[in-house]
Protein backbone atom coordinates (compact mmCIF):
# COMPACT_ATOMS: atom_id res chain seq x y z
CA UNK A 1 0.00 0.00 0.00
CA UNK A 2 3.00 2.52 1.02
CA UNK A 3 4.55 2.21 -2.66
CA UNK A 4 1.09 2.43 -4.41
CA UNK A 5 0.28 5.88 -2.69
CA UNK A 6 3.80 7.10 -2.58
CA UNK A 7 3.43 6.46 -6.83
CA UNK A 8 0.66 7.58 -7.47
CA UNK A 9 0.74 10.84 -5.19
CA UNK A 10 4.63 11.51 -6.49
CA UNK A 11 3.00 11.09 -10.26
CA UNK A 12 0.68 13.15 -8.92
CA UNK A 13 2.60 15.87 -7.40
CA UNK A 14 5.48 16.23 -10.62
CA UNK A 15 2.75 15.63 -13.91
CA UNK A 16 -0.28 17.27 -13.02
CA UNK A 17 -0.20 19.53 -9.83
CA UNK A 18 2.29 21.89 -11.90
CA UNK A 19 -0.52 21.98 -14.71
CA UNK A 20 -2.74 23.60 -12.69
CA UNK A 21 -0.80 26.91 -12.73
CA UNK A 22 -1.60 27.21 -16.54
CA UNK A 23 -5.53 26.28 -16.34
CA UNK A 24 -7.34 29.22 -16.39
CA UNK A 25 -9.87 28.21 -13.33
CA UNK A 26 -9.87 24.70 -11.57
CA UNK A 27 -12.67 23.57 -9.92
CA UNK A 28 -12.28 21.77 -6.56
CA UNK A 29 -13.72 18.06 -6.16
CA UNK A 30 -14.45 18.04 -10.19
CA UNK A 31 -17.87 17.39 -11.40
CA UNK A 32 -19.53 16.44 -7.48
CA UNK A 33 -18.78 20.91 -7.41
CA UNK A 34 -22.55 21.44 -8.53
CA UNK A 35 -22.45 24.96 -7.71
CA UNK A 36 -18.97 25.85 -9.47
CA UNK A 37 -20.04 24.22 -12.64
CA UNK A 38 -23.39 26.07 -12.99
CA UNK A 39 -21.50 29.66 -12.39
CA UNK A 40 -19.42 28.35 -15.52
CA UNK A 41 -22.27 27.29 -17.39
CA UNK A 42 -24.15 30.53 -17.07
CA UNK A 43 -21.15 32.67 -17.94
CA UNK A 44 -20.53 30.76 -21.25
CA UNK A 45 -23.71 31.55 -22.28
CA UNK A 46 -23.66 35.28 -20.94
CA UNK A 47 -20.63 35.17 -22.95
CA UNK A 48 -22.41 33.30 -26.22
CA UNK A 49 -24.84 36.01 -26.01
CA UNK A 50 -22.53 39.15 -26.01
CA UNK A 51 -20.51 37.47 -28.80
CA UNK A 52 -23.88 37.58 -30.67
CA UNK A 53 -24.33 33.63 -31.15
CA UNK A 54 -27.27 32.19 -32.98
CA UNK A 55 -28.66 29.12 -31.39
CA UNK A 56 -29.81 26.27 -34.17
CA UNK A 57 -33.20 26.97 -33.32
CA UNK A 58 -33.04 30.56 -33.92
CA UNK A 59 -31.67 30.02 -37.23
CA UNK A 60 -34.87 28.10 -38.47
CA UNK A 61 -37.45 30.41 -37.01
CA UNK A 62 -39.70 32.46 -39.91
CA UNK A 63 -40.67 35.85 -39.31
CA UNK A 64 -44.06 35.08 -36.98
CA UNK A 65 -41.05 33.62 -34.44
CA UNK A 66 -42.06 29.49 -35.18
CA UNK A 67 -39.93 26.91 -36.31
CA UNK A 68 -39.57 26.38 -40.23
CA UNK A 69 -39.46 22.77 -41.21
CA UNK A 70 -36.71 21.86 -43.37
CA UNK A 71 -37.09 19.64 -45.78
CA UNK A 72 -34.66 16.36 -45.06
CA UNK A 73 -32.45 15.21 -47.40
CA UNK A 74 -33.44 11.53 -48.95
CA UNK A 75 -30.23 10.07 -47.81
CA UNK A 76 -31.00 10.29 -44.30
CA UNK A 77 -31.28 7.51 -42.15
CA UNK A 78 -32.37 7.85 -38.78
CA UNK A 79 -32.35 5.38 -36.24
CA UNK A 80 -36.06 3.73 -35.60
CA UNK A 81 -37.22 4.73 -32.24
CA UNK A 82 -37.79 1.26 -31.01
CA UNK A 83 -38.87 0.33 -27.35
CA UNK A 84 -35.84 -0.77 -26.59
CA UNK A 85 -33.87 2.76 -28.03
CA UNK A 86 -36.41 4.85 -26.08
CA UNK A 87 -34.93 2.82 -23.21
CA UNK A 88 -31.80 4.03 -23.82
CA UNK A 89 -32.16 7.37 -24.00
CA UNK A 90 -34.31 7.59 -20.99
CA UNK A 91 -31.59 6.20 -18.82
CA UNK A 92 -29.14 8.66 -20.78
CA UNK A 93 -30.42 11.68 -20.32
CA UNK A 94 -31.72 11.05 -16.79
CA UNK A 95 -29.87 13.84 -14.55
CA UNK A 96 -29.60 10.84 -11.86
CA UNK A 97 -28.15 7.99 -13.97
CA UNK A 98 -24.48 7.48 -12.22
CA UNK A 99 -20.99 7.89 -14.70
CA UNK A 100 -20.93 4.37 -15.35
CA UNK A 101 -24.06 3.76 -16.63
CA UNK A 102 -24.24 6.69 -18.56
CA UNK A 103 -21.22 5.10 -20.31
CA UNK A 104 -22.47 1.46 -20.61
CA UNK A 105 -26.32 2.74 -22.18
CA UNK A 106 -24.44 5.16 -24.16
CA UNK A 107 -21.94 2.12 -25.76
CA UNK A 108 -24.83 0.59 -26.16
CA UNK A 109 -26.78 3.14 -28.15
CA UNK A 110 -23.94 3.73 -30.26
CA UNK A 111 -23.42 0.13 -31.34
CA UNK A 112 -27.06 0.23 -32.38
CA UNK A 113 -26.35 3.09 -34.67
CA UNK A 114 -23.16 1.59 -36.24
CA UNK A 115 -24.75 -1.88 -36.95
CA UNK A 116 -27.65 0.26 -39.10
CA UNK A 117 -24.89 1.71 -41.00
CA UNK A 118 -23.24 -1.51 -41.61
CA UNK A 119 -26.72 -2.60 -43.40
CA UNK A 120 -26.21 -0.45 -46.19
CA UNK A 121 -22.87 -1.45 -47.46
CA UNK A 122 -22.98 -3.59 -50.62
CA UNK A 123 -22.39 -7.35 -50.53
CA UNK A 124 -22.34 -9.88 -52.76
CA UNK A 125 -23.89 -14.27 -52.79
CA UNK A 126 -21.54 -16.17 -50.71
CA UNK A 127 -22.28 -19.69 -50.05
CA UNK A 128 -19.85 -21.59 -46.97
CA UNK A 129 -20.06 -25.06 -45.64
CA UNK A 130 -21.97 -25.49 -42.54
CA UNK A 131 -20.93 -28.18 -39.67
CA UNK A 132 -23.84 -30.45 -40.77
CA UNK A 133 -21.93 -31.05 -44.09
CA UNK A 134 -24.98 -28.88 -45.78
CA UNK A 135 -24.22 -25.22 -47.84
CA UNK A 136 -25.27 -22.06 -46.22
CA UNK A 137 -26.22 -19.23 -49.06
CA UNK A 138 -25.31 -16.33 -47.37
CA UNK A 139 -23.75 -12.84 -48.56
CA UNK A 140 -20.43 -11.11 -47.63
CA UNK A 141 -19.38 -7.74 -47.55
CA UNK A 142 -17.19 -6.47 -50.65
CA UNK A 143 -14.48 -3.86 -50.29
CA UNK A 144 -12.62 -2.53 -46.77
CA UNK A 145 -14.29 -0.67 -44.33
CA UNK A 146 -12.11 2.10 -42.35
CA UNK A 147 -13.67 4.93 -39.48
CA UNK A 148 -12.71 8.03 -38.81
CA UNK A 149 -13.84 10.24 -36.17
CA UNK A 150 -13.76 13.85 -35.69
CA UNK A 151 -11.64 14.85 -32.52
CA UNK A 152 -12.45 14.90 -29.75
CA UNK A 153 -16.65 14.23 -29.46
CA UNK A 154 -16.38 11.44 -32.52
CA UNK A 155 -13.43 9.61 -30.54
CA UNK A 156 -15.88 7.79 -27.86
CA UNK A 157 -17.58 6.17 -30.57
CA UNK A 158 -14.09 4.57 -31.28
CA UNK A 159 -14.81 1.63 -28.40
CA UNK A 160 -18.39 0.78 -30.11
CA UNK A 161 -16.76 0.85 -33.28
CA UNK A 162 -14.27 -1.74 -32.49
CA UNK A 163 -16.90 -4.00 -30.87
CA UNK A 164 -18.79 -3.90 -34.32
CA UNK A 165 -16.36 -4.34 -36.73
CA UNK A 166 -13.49 -6.13 -35.85
CA UNK A 167 -10.22 -5.03 -36.64
CA UNK A 168 -11.37 -1.43 -38.22
CA UNK A 169 -8.33 1.40 -39.06
CA UNK A 170 -9.50 4.27 -37.09
CA UNK A 171 -8.55 7.81 -38.93
CA UNK A 172 -9.42 10.94 -37.10
CA UNK A 173 -9.50 14.68 -38.20
CA UNK A 174 -9.65 17.52 -35.77
CA UNK A 175 -11.53 20.79 -36.61
CA UNK A 176 -12.14 23.66 -35.02
CA UNK A 177 -14.21 27.14 -35.16
CA UNK A 178 -11.34 29.93 -36.17
CA UNK A 179 -11.53 33.06 -33.50
CA UNK A 180 -10.99 35.54 -36.73
CA UNK A 181 -13.28 34.02 -39.25
CA UNK A 182 -15.95 32.20 -37.47
CA UNK A 183 -14.91 29.36 -40.11
CA UNK A 184 -14.51 25.90 -39.00
CA UNK A 185 -11.12 24.92 -39.85
CA UNK A 186 -8.53 21.94 -40.09
CA UNK A 187 -6.18 21.69 -37.27
CA UNK A 188 -5.08 17.48 -37.78
CA UNK A 189 -5.43 15.35 -40.09
CA UNK A 190 -4.75 11.15 -39.87
CA UNK A 191 -6.46 8.79 -42.12
CA UNK A 192 -5.66 5.25 -42.50
CA UNK A 193 -3.61 4.12 -46.04
CA UNK A 194 -5.47 3.73 -48.86
CA UNK A 195 -9.01 5.53 -47.40
CA UNK A 196 -9.50 6.03 -51.17
CA UNK A 197 -10.64 2.50 -52.31
CA UNK A 198 -12.57 1.96 -48.67
CA UNK A 199 -15.73 2.46 -47.73
CA UNK A 200 -15.79 5.21 -44.64
CA UNK A 201 -17.55 5.91 -41.49
CA UNK A 202 -17.33 9.66 -40.35
CA UNK A 203 -18.01 9.85 -36.62
CA UNK A 204 -19.49 12.55 -34.62
CA UNK A 205 -21.06 11.91 -31.14
CA UNK A 206 -22.79 15.36 -31.35
CA UNK A 207 -24.42 17.73 -34.12
CA UNK A 208 -24.94 21.37 -33.58
CA UNK A 209 -24.53 23.08 -36.74
CA UNK A 210 -23.02 20.88 -38.66
CA UNK A 211 -20.27 22.42 -39.60
CA UNK A 212 -17.30 20.38 -38.26
CA UNK A 213 -19.35 17.25 -39.94
CA UNK A 214 -19.53 19.15 -43.33
CA UNK A 215 -15.62 20.46 -43.70
CA UNK A 216 -14.58 16.79 -42.59
CA UNK A 217 -16.68 15.15 -45.66
CA UNK A 218 -15.23 17.85 -48.11
CA UNK A 219 -11.78 17.05 -46.72
CA UNK A 220 -12.55 13.25 -47.43
CA UNK A 221 -13.80 14.19 -50.43
CA UNK A 222 -10.45 15.74 -51.53
CA UNK A 223 -8.64 12.69 -51.05
CA UNK A 224 -11.00 11.16 -53.46
CA UNK A 225 -13.06 9.11 -50.96
CA UNK A 226 -17.10 8.42 -52.37
CA UNK A 227 -18.10 6.13 -49.99
CA UNK A 228 -18.78 8.26 -46.74
CA UNK A 229 -21.64 7.23 -44.28
CA UNK A 230 -21.82 9.63 -41.65
CA UNK A 231 -22.55 8.19 -37.78
CA UNK A 232 -24.08 10.83 -35.18
CA UNK A 233 -26.06 10.79 -32.17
Amino acid sequence: FSKQYHYYFQSFDTYIAPTMSLADIVIPQGVENDVALQLIIQHVKRELDRRGYVTRSKTTCNNDNLLTELPLPESLVILPSTSEVKVLLTIIRDKTTIRDDFIFYSQRLMRLLLELSLTFLPVTPETVPTFRGEEYNGVAFTGKLCAVSIVRAGEVMETAVHSVVKDISIGKILIQTCQSTGEPALHYLRLPYGIASMHVMLMDATLATGAAAMMAIRILLVRFVTQIASCCI
